[in-house]
């Protein structure tokens, strides 16, 4: 697993500019501070000089109620609090609704070394924009070798050896209307606790290298509907090729799962050997688990039904031995 490396405040404030419509507050550098997290909050308590729970590492954002209470302090016990405030190593500030602020808070960030930027946005609109962007950039994440298809709306995540037809199989998915998000290398992200999302790299993107071809522009070929941008991986299908004596699962009641990211993800393997359809067999994968996301267990369901006939059955005997009439 990798994390996103860290930003400098002044690559933060180039990419969001747009975004949260930035100006940097005059009097104010700081734009060689590093960010190394999402987390993004209003300093709260620590204005007012209680700082045993202040989260020292979090970008810190400036609303109209922490400038109207700057204000109504008098301007010894102001720059006393700011002091205080701006001895932490926070990376920047942010102020919204293009506020005013009182002189000290400029010269006491700039004495720190804090990057005071402004926006025009009411701060509940300015969190709504800032936290997906942050979340997303500092999101872990890793890359694997695999293809991932969207089927009947299922991320299916094909792994397996260089070779073994993993591309093929995705394009013959393609073919028969599915659509192909990345082949070769995933860049998987982790998107709040449970959530891997999938998308290609950006200079390959739709792009399948198919052996004794090359290089296949998927959109060009089958249209724009063959792709999408990015999709969440719910099943890893591990292809394998077949050889004597391999085990795979039968019955389906004892689920396999390999973990990306922390995440477990249900993973079905694949026995490959002469005459087998396996793009068929991914389509049913996703339809299976379709019907177990409904509550639909076929396994489950055939199971309660054997031990139900066992037990009538039993049940029969039982009476029988005990008819002495």
């Amino acid at each position: 697993m990798s994390k996103a490396l860290p930003l400098r405040v002044g690559e933060l404030f180039a990419r969001l500019r747009d975004l949260l419509e930035l100006e940097q507050v005059a009097g104010t550098d700081g734009l060689s501070r590093v960010v190394t997290a999402a987390d993004i909050s209003s300093p709260g308590l620590a204005l007012a000089g209680f700082v045993a729970r202040f989260p020292a590492e979090r970008i810190q954002v400036f609303g109209e109620t922490e400038v109207t209470y700057l204000r109504s302090l008098d301007p010894a016990t102001r720059r006393e609090h700011l002091r205080i405030f701006f001895a932490f190593p926070f990376p920047c500030l942010f102020v919204t609704k293009s506020l005013e602020l009182p002189e000290e808070v400029i010269e006491e960030a700039n004495k720190a070394g804090v990057s005071v930027l402004r926006s025009p946005l009411k701060t509940n609109e300015f969190y709504a924009r800032a936290k997906p962007w942050l979340e997303d950039t500092f999101a872990p994440q890793t890359t694997m070798h695999g293809s991932l298809a969207d089927v009947y709306g299922v991320g299916l995540l094909l792994i397996g050896q260089s070779g073994i037809g993993k591309s093929e199989c995705v394009l013959d998915l393609v073919e028969r209307g599915h659509r192909l998000v990345a082949d070769d290398m995933v860049l998987v992200k982790k998107r709040g606790s449970d959530i891997l999302i999938g998308r290609g790299p950006e200079l390959q993107k739709h792009y399948m290298e198919i052996r004794g071809i090359g290089l296949v522009d998927i959109p060009s070929i089958f249209g724009i509907r063959a792709v999408r941008q990015q999709k969440r991986i719910e099943v890893v299908v591990q292809l394998l090729e077949w050889q004597k004596g391999a085990e795979a699962e039968r019955t389906g009641l004892d689920e396999e799962t390999t973990e990306i990211l922390g995440v477990s993800i249900p993973r079905i393997t694949i026995l490959l050997n002469p005459g087998k359809n396996i793009t068929v067999v991914a389509e049913v994968i996703a339809m299976h688990h379709l019907l177990k996301w409904s509550g639909i267990d076929p396994a489950a369901r055939f199971n309660e039904a054997l031990i139900k006939q066992m037990r009538d059955k039993a049940e029969i005997q039982r009476y029988l031995r005990e008819d002495h009439e």
